[in-house]
């Protein structure tokens, strides 16, 4: 049994979905929990996978509206009956801004908050534990609750459900092709699970980080190596997360060569892929396709990279300007040494190249630009930065399936090694950086990139 095949049959069945769906209703509308889990994506997920089923509606809607009322029940009640202890505990008491949001919607909106924050993502699991601890009458809190919740299971659910029904329906696929769905989907929510879970515990404000910082303190040479690598500017943080990255994609990729090596390019997984993604190519615009490889070859980058160059130079942002530069380069140099290593071995097709350069080049680059503009980013809004780079990767790793000119195999290389010098980079950045990075213009860049790389797709050759 292969890996799709494998993940297909743990689909759960249809009674333990209905089971599931409660739970991401009741852990999206839970105080704190909410904030983590990604219940959009858990949901839609779910729903797709209930229509899929073809589940009875108001059997799903009823399960989802039962979760999400027992979830603001829960949060309701903790804030009732532990009104003092919440801000002197763990995570309030390090983000006390998290109950002040809270409770400036609350005080907004009065009555009405329960209803509107629960589709209002940054409040939405704080509201009701605020509506505790403001000792809202439970009566009116209750009859709030289910109302929101009679709106909010079909306005979550049903989209999902949707899409799971007609699927099949929409597009004419080989036989097989659902569990490439099912895969795609499963690994796009681990990805997001692990991202929400590490996000918050490697930054600063992290448990894990400050476990560290303190375990860091206490010898003398774990003490001289936390200060060499970290910031050295008054409020600068220790690459933590950085450094992990840099040791699991490092070794992730290791792994995966060697495996691409022994087995031999292409592999099984990336014929049958490469099946379904030309299924798709009659859907997809292969224009498209093709203006995003040209945008993310190395003409696009450099034309993506030239007003954030420009500004950083003109500011004096040194250690940025050339750890920027650095990535360019070192993407290049790097790509080039793995033709150079794979010649005569069966990474040398010749057809298609190991690893991806096209997305290894955008890894490295989106990655970099998210990084800093991230670090002059409030904690809350960091996510957006990273979030948009990964998007931008995977639009490239699709447009390079749709154009033939990389395999699976190739664009997970591609990705590894992208973030494998995005991490070291950003390491040796946190040993140089002198001074907080300076917060950019990063609408105006972003539109001055946005319109130079279109005129690089318009008037240039590909490279």
């Amino acid at each position: 049994m292969n890996l799709g095949n494998w993940l297909y049959s743990l689909a759960p069945s249809p009674g333990w979905l209905l089971v599931a769906i409660l739970v991401i209703a009741l852990t999206e509308s839970l105080a704190v929990v909410g904030l983590v889990i990604p219940g959009v994506v858990l949901m839609t997920a779910a729903a797709s996978l209930a229509g899929h089923y073809d589940l009875s509606i108001p059997l799903i809607l009823g399960f989802a509206f039962v979760g999400a009322v027992i979830g603001d029940g829960i949060s309701f009640l903790l804030g009732y009956t532990q009104r003092e202890r919440i801000p002197v505990l763990w995570p309030f008491k390090q983000h006390p801004e998290w109950l002040a949001r809270g409770a400036r919607f609350f005080q907004r909106y009065g009555i009405l908050s329960v209803l509107i924050g629960r589709f209002v993502g940054p409040v939405r699991p704080i509201v009701p534990m605020i509506a505790g601890m403001m000792h809202m009458s439970p009566f009116t809190f209750a009859w709030s609750n289910v109302g929101s919740a009679l709106l909010w299971a079909p306005a979550y659910v049903l989209p999902g459900y949707l899409l799971g029904r007609t699927w099949q329906q929409l597009l004419i696929l080989p036989p097989g092709s659902d569990r490439w769905l099912v895969l795609l989907a499963a690994i796009l929510i681990v990805l997001a699970l692990v991202f929400s879970l590490l996000r918050h515990q490697l930054a600063r404000e992290g448990r894990i980080y400050r476990r560290l910082a303190y375990f860091a303190s206490q010898r003398g040479w774990r003490r001289r190596l936390w200060h060499a690598l970290r910031q050295s500017y008054p409020g600068g943080e220790f690459p933590l997360a950085s450094l992990v990255l840099l040791l699991v994609s490092l070794s992730a990729l290791s792994a995966w060569t060697l495996l691409v090596m022994d087995r031999g390019a292409p592999l099984t997984i990336d014929r049958q892929l490469q099946v379904f993604v030309d299924s798709l190519a009659g859907l997809l615009s292969l224009q498209l396709a093709a203006w995003l490889a040209e945008a993310g070859d190395m003409l696009g980058r450099v034309a993506l990279a030239f007003p954030w160059v420009a500004w950083l130079l003109l500011r004096g942002q040194t250690a940025v300007l050339l750890h920027l530069l650095g990535g360019l380069l070192s993407i290049i140099l790097a790509n080039a040494l793995f033709r150079q290593l794979s010649l005569g071995t069966p990474l040398d097709t010749p057809m298609i190249a190991y690893p991806s350069e096209l997305l290894s080049g955008t890894v490295v680059l989106s990655g970099l630009v998210a990084a800093y503009v991230s670090e002059t980013l409030a904690s809350r809004y960091r996510a957006i930065a990273y979030w948009t780079a990964i998007l931008l990767c995977l639009a490239m790793g699709l447009a390079c399936l749709l154009l033939d000119i990389a395999w699976l195999s190739g664009l997970v290389g591609g990705a590894l090694l992208g973030l494998t010098l995005s991490a070291l980079l950003r390491v040796s950045y946190h040993y140089f950086a002198t001074r907080p990075p300076l917060r950019p213009p990063w609408l105006t860049l972003g539109l001055a990139s946005l319109m130079l790389v279109m005129a690089r797709i318009v008037w240039l050759p590909p490279a």
